[in-house]
């Protein structure tokens, strides 16, 4: 059997929705299950067991129309059994379109569009996360009478090799691993996602206090100079790490797999941490809810959001504001409640 599952978003989307490559695995352990995925994320899922090929949207294909066509068309003369479609845009929809042997075409319903679906999954409104949400799309497999194994747990894992590289690279920038190492997530990609900058100073300095552990702070190149300007403001404490280099996605997933505590604001390295195996306590936008991207039953993760707050309250306030009601303090608290889970502290 053959099966492709396509998903074109970025890290966090990525890896919550490789729950459906890793429940096919497991479903159909002899079967090949190929993920499409944009070529800046797809490096971190190469060598991932529950994946047989990773196949890679290049920036040059995602802007020359006739180029993503061609790569579609090439894709597709693999003759997959099952294709689904998680984005389900009309771009993504060709792979349903072209893979016309195909005897599942499962996407998601939209309005004028899916055509060439076999099966359309409404969008679930209940209390589900994300990854049980992207699972709903295994239903049609399940009625088919296939015995699908459900797993939400998302999971990465690196070579031997890989991990004894990073560590030599990391003890060369000062990393002490008989300390708890806490990756600290200062900044996003997404402006409205940062946590005020004062309060995160306040945190380390409240973390560094308590814990004996290393503060590390990674950064895109785009970051870089925002990152480095929080360690100056913390007088260069020698126990922030801000000089690990990670030249991809995968180099920083294999460093956050050798911490022991992911804490800042939630986004991509996030899930990332959780798929590595740490305990994470991240802090949500105001416009974000936990209760959507957290998995929900793992205690191992923690999360502050202002789902508390009476929604005519927030109104009236501005988006700082609603960030300055997830004080330090409550983070601390969960900071606290997730340390039981870390070895080197117990």
């Amino acid at each position: 059997m053959k099966i492709l599952v396509v998903r074109f978003k970025q890290i966090g989307d990525a890896i919550l929705s490789s729950v459906i490559c890793k429940s096919l695995k497991e479903s159909f352990p002899e079967a090949q299950v190929d993920y499409v995925l944009y070529e800046e994320v797809a490096p971190l899922f190469e060598g991932q067991d529950y994946i047989s090929n990773v196949i890679k949207i290049t920036k040059e294909e995602q802007k020359n129309v006739l180029k993503y066509i061609k790569k579609v068309w090439n894709v597709t003369r693999e003759e997959y059994d099952i294709v689904i479609d998680i984005m389900s845009t009309p771009k993504s929809e060709l792979f349903t379109l072209f893979s016309t042997g195909a005897k599942f075409k499962i996407g998601r319903k939209k309005e004028y569009r899916g055509y060439s679906y076999t099966h359309k999954i409404e969008e679930p409104n209940g209390g589900e996360d994300k990854p049980e949400k992207f699972l709903k799309m295994l239903e049609p497999l399940e009625k088919a009478g296939y015995n699908i194994k459900y797993d939400k747990n998302y999971s990465l894992s690196f070579k031997e090799e890989e991990i004894k590289n990073m560590r030599e690279k990391m003890e060369k920038a000062r990393v002490d691993f008989n300390k708890i190492l806490i990756p600290l997530a200062v900044t996003s990609r997404r402006p409205e996602k940062i946590y005020p900058i004062d309060l995160m100073k306040k945190l380390a300095e409240e973390i560094l206090s308590k814990y004996d552990c290393q503060i590390i702070l990674y950064y895109s190149p785009a970051e870089k100079e925002r990152v480095l300007n929080f360690h100056k403001e913390l007088n260069f404490d020698k126990r922030i790490i801000s000089n690990i280099t990670t030249k991809n996605i995968k180099e920083l997933g294999i460093m956050l797999s050798q911490c022991d505590m992911f804490v800042g604001n939630e986004g991509g390295p996030r899930h990332l941490s959780q798929a590595v195996g740490i305990p994470t306590v991240s802090i949500f936008g105001p416009n974000s809810r936990k209760k959507d991207w957290l998995t929900q039953d793992n205690n191992r993760h923690k999360a502050v959001d202002i789902s508390d707050i009476n929604e005519a309250e927030l109104q009236k306030l501005s988006h700082e504001e609603k960030y300055r009601l997830m004080t330090t303090e409550k983070i601390m608290e969960l900071v606290n409640e997730a340390m039981k889970h870390v070895e080197k502290y117990r």
